[in-house]
């Protein structure tokens, strides 16, 4: 299958609400993102987290009407992935080591990147303060304070880590209502 077919058919299923499409990029790309979070400082934990926030990410961007992929998905999704993982490592404090030419050689997709994201935090800013507190709560701990699932359960007595997991799902669900709502 080429990139193409498997662009089309991803985004065509993401559209659909249809589950295959993370399938088919978690086989094709986690591999990545695993081997850039390995590389720089973190485990197979934090790998799965930014790879599933890089999935969340791209298929909110899928529902935005003038979105259109300039580079392939695979491109796309590390891209994300590797600037959510540059980002926690920040906030950690933490020094990561680049060669030199990677900005040069990838300027013009990092600059894009960088824009897309910003553009879409401001946007999902407004959707998170229309949302539940709780659900406001949950999302600023796992996104803004990179709490691992484990923390979440703890801090907010989910009995298991698959609840907690799941609570953090219905609360970007709750903000994909308001962004679909709002578009409307």
């Amino acid at each position: 299958m080429n990139k193409r077919t498997t662009n089309t058919l991803a985004i065509e299923d993401f559209q659909k609400d249809n589950n295959v499409a993370f399938g088919i990029l978690y086989r094709k790309y986690f591999g990545y993102t695993r081997k850039f979070v390995l590389s720089n400082k973190g485990n197979s934990e934090d790998a799965e987290d930014v790879f599933q926030d890089a999935l969340i990410i791209l298929y909110e961007k899928l529902y935005d009407d003038d979105f259109k992929a300039y580079t392939c998905l695979a491109n796309y999704v590390t891209g994300i992935s590797k600037n959510l993982w540059l980002k926690k490592l920040r906030n950690r404090n933490f020094f990561v080591e680049m060669h030199e030419s990677y900005y040069f050689e990838n300027k013009e997709e990092i600059n894009q990147a960088i824009e897309n994201e910003r553009n879409y935090y401001d946007k999902l800013n407004d959707y998170i303060n229309k949302i539940s507190s709780h659900c406001q709560n949950l999302i600023h701990d796992i996104f803004m304070k990179n709490k691992n699932m484990e923390e979440i359960q703890e801090k907010y007595k989910y009995s298991t880590k698959h609840n907690a997991q799941n609570q953090k799902h219905k609360c970007v669900e709750q903000i994909r209502k308001i962004k679909k709502d709002d578009n409307f």
